[in-house]
């Protein structure tokens, strides 16, 4: 992880994906370019469980896959939503 700390998250992670995690954890619209591959982590770990408190060390893989889990839930719901809007709009 740490030779790819500073990779963007793109490069693992759908743009549906990375900004759905974006807009759901920091509550805010998604930046134009994608974070850096460890926020990603960090966000995705936090949503699985993780504290990230001092002294916790690095996020398990049981904490980034159920994080992973709810990350493609978050997808799957503002997917959903655009659709919804679209039908409004027309």
């Amino acid at each position: 992880m740490r030779a790819t700390r500073n990779l963007p998250c793109d490069v693992v992670f759908a743009t549906p994906e990375w900004q759905a995690v974006y807009v759901v954890t920091k509550r805010q619209p998604a930046p134009t370019t994608p974070p850096a591959l460890s926020e990603m982590v960090a966000m995705i770990a936090e949503w699985g469980g993780f504290t990230n408190r001092a002294g916790d060390g690095p996020p398990g893989p049981k904490t980034i896959w159920i994080g992973l889990q709810r990350a493609k839930d978050f997808a799957r719901g503002i997917e959903a939503q655009k659709h919804v809007d679209a039908r409004r709009c027309v």
